[in-house]
This record gives structure tokens, sequence and C-alpha cells, in this order.
């Protein structure tokens, strides 16, 4: 019986058709390329401090266009030596974009694929993650994270069950907003879990309190949302066109706002990694420079804390 063309049967066989003249090695994406990167979930293993979020800027359909405008956005994050990307069934066409570019550049040797489950997109935590895996084209994630604390309960135990089988090597829990943090911090503390994703940037700040310290004490990785504030923060200072203070590049070798902000984030000692989005590859080179050395110290951390609260 004839099945009807969906979308993501589209994409692939669009991706099929180029990733013939236009594969590269994976091993060309193997370098960290000058990033700091920081060990993870009590292990050796080590993720590059800036990562790469999908929400809104993958969400581009089927456009042609806008495909390859994405794809391009991954090569050039491999090349600069980038790990994780992470992405959601709740932002759109995202994982099927991520599936097209991957058919087209092959799967990199440094990829830390990381997705989520939650409930509103239907089936078990098991049927979630296969549908998933088949829309980026991989056979298994490096990290699936329960979704906002979406019926956490059943997915965490799914999950764990999944670690356990060894189908998935890590697992999270995710919030944003600053919402839920009780919750986060009792999951966090009764729960065997590799991974807490939570808003941290210069201006959010209330995740120093408790659960940083609390996941450098349990051992659980930090990965860092809304770095920019939704976009916020980073172009109300470029539209103000307010100048970077001369100390920043002085003391932590900050060029632009994006060293400035995303640095601020990372040199914390629990954060293991922040996930900027973008769909332009020139942001995306700003926010790759900011992942070198030297990092703030804790001092100059505060100096930049207190710079922004003074505009």
């Amino acid at each position: 019986m004839n099945r009807p063309i969906t979308r993501r049967h589209s994409l692939k066989i669009i991706g099929a058709a180029l990733a013939a003249v236009m594969l590269p090695s994976a091993a060309l994406f193997a370098n960290a390329n000058g990033l700091r990167q920081k060990a993870f979930a009590g292990s050796d293993n080590k993720l590059p401090v800036i990562g790469m979020g999908t929400w809104r800027t993958f969400n581009v359909g089927s456009d042609p266009k806008l495909l390859d405008a994405r794809t391009e956005i991954v090569k050039t994050f491999f090349e600069l030596g980038g790990g994780l990307i992470d992405s959601s069934p709740m932002y759109g066409s995202a994982p099927d974009v991520m599936g097209y570019a991957l058919q087209q550049l092959g799967t990199p040797e440094n990829l830390f694929s990381a997705e989520k489950v939650w409930s509103p997109a239907g089936g078990s935590a098991r049927e979630q993650v296969a549908e998933l895996e088949e829309r980026w084209n991989l056979e298994q994630f490096d990290l699936v994270q329960v979704h906002n604390l979406t019926d956490w309960r059943e997915h965490l135990a799914a999950l764990q069950e999944m670690k356990a089988e060894g189908t998935i090597r890590y697992i999270g829990i995710t919030t944003s907003h600053g919402r839920r943090h009780s919750e986060i911090e009792q999951i966090m503390s009764s729960e065997d879990i590799d991974f807490v994703q939570l808003t941290y940037n210069i201006t959010h700040r209330d995740a120093e309190d408790r659960l940083l310290p609390l996941a450098e004490e349990r051992g659980i990785g930090v990965i860092a949302n809304r770095p920019y504030d939704g976009g916020n923060l980073i172009k109300s200072l470029k539209r103000r066109e307010e100048p970077l203070p001369e100390w920043a590049q002085a003391e932590c070798g900050c060029s632009t706002w994006a060293d400035f902000l995303l640095k601020f984030i990372v040199s914390h000692p629990a954060v293991t990694c922040a996930i900027p989005a973008t769909s332009q590859v020139e942001h995306l080179r700003e926010n790759m420079h900011a992942g070198r050395d030297p990092m703030p110290s804790a001092d100059a951390r505060q100096r930049m804390a207190a710079y922004i609260e003074s505009l």
C-alpha cells in the first residue's frame, strides 16, 4: 500500500539526495578547537562549555533555503569545536531539521545529542524517544530529559530503565524562566539524574542560591538555557550601543557582549555549558568565541553582574 509522503519523509528524501555530494568526514569535526571543556555527571567525560539550543531558530519547516541555512549553522558549530545540541518535540520541526543537517554532514564524533520527552507529545517515554531518534537520524541519544517536569515521575522512571538497559547514556530534567525551583531541588536531592537544565544568566541568578550548589554537591551536570534571556538582553545592549567596560577585555578577554554574557555563565563552577540559539553564522561565531580562555575570576564575575545592574 502506498503511504502518503509526510514532511518528515520529504526532508529525509531531500537530505539523502544531498548527502552523497556534501558528506564530509565526521572526523573533520572531532577537535574541540580551543574551547574550554568541563567534566560532567561525576565522570571524566567532558563537554565544551558552549553548546547550542534550537528553540524557535530551528523550527523552519521544510523550506529548502532555511534547511540549508540551518545546516550551515550546524556545520560551523562543529567546525568551531561545539558538542551539545539541545532540542525538544515542543520545538516544532527542530528535530527534523537536525535530522536533515546530520544526514548531509554525517554524525560528528563530538556530537552530544540532547532531547526531551513531554506528555502532550503523546505516547510513552520509550515511544517518544524512538520517534525522536528517527527524526534526528540517530540510533541513540546521549541525553534525554523530562521537559519542564511534565509527568516527571512516570517519564523519569522510564528513562532510568532505558539508561540501565543502555539505550540512553544520560538522563535529566529541565525547567526554564525560574519555574518550579523547589520541585527541581527535591528531584535533584532524591533522584539519580545526570543533568539538570535551567535558566541561568547574568540577570536571572536565582539558581545560585540552592540549585547550583546542590548540583556541585551531587555531581549533576548543569545546562544553562536562556543565556541571553530569550535574546532580549543582548539585543538591548547592542541596540543601546552600550560600550563594553575596558576592564572586561583585560580581565577576561571580552571583545563582544556575547563574550561578556556567556563567559559570566560558563565560568560558574557548577555550570557545564550554556546553550545559546541562533539562526546566523556570525552570531554563532561570537557565541563560540566566548568558550575560550581567559575566563573571569570569582571577583570579576561579581564585577560583571554589578556592571549590568548599573546600566
